[in-house]
C-alpha cells in the first residue's frame, strides 16, 4: 500500500476522471457567465433601437435584467429540492440542455414580452446548473484542491462575461443581439455528448444513499476513490437530514442565514455591475466599444484574482479572503467616483472584477465544502438561490438610479456600501469543524495508489 497525501491523486485515472469532470463543469459554467452578461452588451442596442423588440425604458431594461435572475433562483431553489435525491450528474445533464434551449428560443423572441417569459426560462436551467457544479466538484475533488477546483469552476462565470464583452466588440454588428443568444445556445450541440460520456455520478452521493455497490462500479471504472469506513460513518452521522431538511438543523442554521447573506451581496455587486456598466460608462463620456471594454477588463480581474485568491483559500481558508475581497470590492468603487485618468480607472475596474465576481466564486467554494454530502447540494442551491435575489436588486437598484437622474458617482457608491456589507457578515459565519472533511483527508492519505 503506498502512501498519498492530501491533495493528491489515487491512480492516473482518478486524475484523469476528474480532469473531464472539471472541464465539463467550468464550459458550462461558461456559458452561465455568458448569458449573465451578454444581456448588458445589447441592453444599448435594444434601448436605443425600438425596432427590436419595441420602446424599452431604463426601467424595463433592469426588469428584464433580473427576469432571468428570477428564473436563476427558481432553477437553483428546485434543484436543491431534487438534486441531493436525483443525483449530481442528471442534474447537470437536464439543466444543461434546459439553459442551452432558453437562450435558443430567447434569439427568436420578437417583443419585450416574450423576451423576459424566455429569460425567466433560461434562467432556471442556469441555477440549477450553478447550484449542482459546486457540489460535484466537491465530492471530487481531493482534499486541499477543493478551493482552487471550485474557482477553476466558477471562474466559468467571468471568462463567460470576458468571451460575451469580445463576441460583442467583433460580432454585435455583423450579427446582431440574435447571433449572440444563438452562440449562447451552443452547450446542447458541443456540450451535452461530452457530458453524457465523461460525467460520472459521485460516488460519495452513491454511497449516501445507500448504493454502495454501484459507488463501487463507479469507482473502478473511474479511478475515483470509494469514500473509507470511517468517512461513512461520519457522513451518516453528521447530518439526520437530506436536502434542505438539513439546513434548517441546529448545525447549519445560523450558517446558512450568513451564507445565503454573504451570496446575496455578491451576486448583487455582480449582476448591478455586469448590467450597467457598460451603460454608465456610455453615460460618463465613451463611445460603445470603450464602455465595453470596461465590463471586459471587469471580468478579466475577476478570473485572474479570483484563482489567485482561491489558491490563498486553500491555505488559510476561505472566510478571511471573502472578507478581504469584499473590502477591496468597496476601495475600488469608490476610486471610480475620483476621476483619475483611463489607466487608473481600468486598474480600479479590474481590482472591482476580484472583489465583486470574484469573491462570489470564492464564497461559492466556501459553501460547497461548508456542508456534508447529504446536505450539500442544498446549501450550494441555497446560496445561489436566496443569493439570487441580489442578483435581482442589482439590475433593479442600477435601472432605478439611472431614471432617477442620479449621477454615476452615487451609484458607485451604493455599490461600495453592499459591499461593505457583504464583508462584515463574513466574519459572523460560524466555522464547522467537520469530521467529514477531517475523515476525507485521512482515505486520501491511505489510498492504494493502482
Amino acid at each position: 500500500m503506498t502512501q498519498s497525501t492530501p491533495g493528491t491523486w489515487a491512480s492516473p485515472r482518478h486524475r484523469s476522471a476528474v480532469t473531464w469532470i472539471v472541464a465539463i463543469a467550468t464550459i458550462a459554467i461558461i456559458f452561465d457567465g455568458y448569458d449573465l452578461v451578454v444581456y448588458g452588451t445589447i441592453l444599448p442596442t435594444l434601448m436605443n433601437d425600438p425596432g427590436q423588440l419595441g420602446e424599452i425604458s431604463a426601467q424595463q431594461a433592469g426588469a428584464l435584467g433580473s427576469y432571468a435572475l428570477i428564473g436563476v433562483m427558481v432553477g437553483a431553489l428546485t434543484a436543491g429540492a431534487v438534486g441531493d435525491y436525483l443525483g449530481r450528474r442528471r442534474m447537470m445533464l437536464v439543466n444543461i440542455a434546459w439553459f442551452s434551449v432558453g437562450m435558443g428560443l430567447a434569439a427568436l423572441a420578437t417583443n419585450v414580452t416574450m423576451f423576459g417569459l424566455l429569460r425567466f426560462f433560461t434562467g432556471i436551467g442556469v441555477g440549477g446548473l450553478v447550484a449542482t457544479a459546486g457540489a460535484m466538484v466537491a465530492e471530487f475533488a481531493p482534499p486541499g484542491k477543493r478551493n482552487l477546483y471550485n474557482a477553476i469552476v466558477y471562474s466559468g462565470v467571468p471568462a463567460g462575461g470576458v468571451l460575451a464583452s469580445l463576441l460583442a466588440i467583433v460580432l454585435r454588428d455583423t450579427i446582431g443581439w440574435r447571433g449572440l443568444f444563438w452562440i449562447g445556445a451552443l452547450p446542447i450541440v458541443i456540450l451535452l455528448p461530452l457530458a453524457l460520456a465523461k460525467l460520472p455520478e459521485s460516488p460519495k452521493w452513491l454511497v449516501a444513499r445507500g448504493q454502495e455497490d454501484k459507488a463501487r462500479r463507479v469507482s473502478e471504472r473511474t479511478g475515483i476513490p470509494m469514500p473509507g469506513a470511517e468517512e461513512i460513518a461520519a457522513e451518516r452521522a453528521s447530518v439526520e437530514k437530506v436536502g434542505f431538511a438539513a439546513l434548517a438543523t441546529r448545525r447549519y442554521a445560523w450558517g446558512t442565514a450568513l451564507l445565503g447573506l454573504m451570496s446575496f451581496s455578491g451576486l448583487l455587486l455582480t449582476y448591478g455591475l455586469n448590467t450597467w456598466l457598460p451603460k454608465i460608462m456610455e453615460d460618463a463620456g465613451f463611445n460603445a466599444k470603450g464602455s465595453l471594454s470596461f465590463l471586459l477588463v471587469l471580468n478579466g480581474g475577476a478570473i485572474l484574482g479570483g484563482l489567485i485568491a482561491s489558491k490563498v483559500a486553500d491555505g488559510i481558508g476561505p472566510q478571511r479572503v471573502v472578507a478581504t475581497t469584499f473590502g477591496l470590492a468597496a476601495l475600488a468603487l469608490i476610486l471610480l467616483t475620483l476621476g483619475f485618468p483611463l489607466p487608473v480607472l481600468l486598474a480600479s475596474v479590474a481590482v472591482a472584477g476580484v472583489g465583486t465576481i470574484g469573491t462570489q466564486v470564492l464564497i461559492y467554494g466556501f459553501v460547497s465544502n461548508y456542508y456534508s454530502t447529504s446536505a450539500r447540494g442544498a446549501g450550494v442551491a441555497w446560496c445561489a438561490g436566496f443569493g439570487r435575489l441580489g442578483g435581482i436588486f442589482g439590475p433593479l437598484i442600477g435601472g432605478a438610479l439611472i431614471s432617477a437622474g442620479i449621477s454615476s458617482q452615487v451609484a458607485f457608491y451604493v455599490f461600495a456600501g453592499i459591499a461593505v456589507l457583504g464583508g462584515i457578515v463574513t466574519f459572523f459565519v460560524p466555522r464547522q469543524r467537520d469530521t467529514v472533511a477531517t475523515t476525507s483527508e485521512e482515505s486520501y492519505s491511505t489510498v492504494q495508489v493502482s
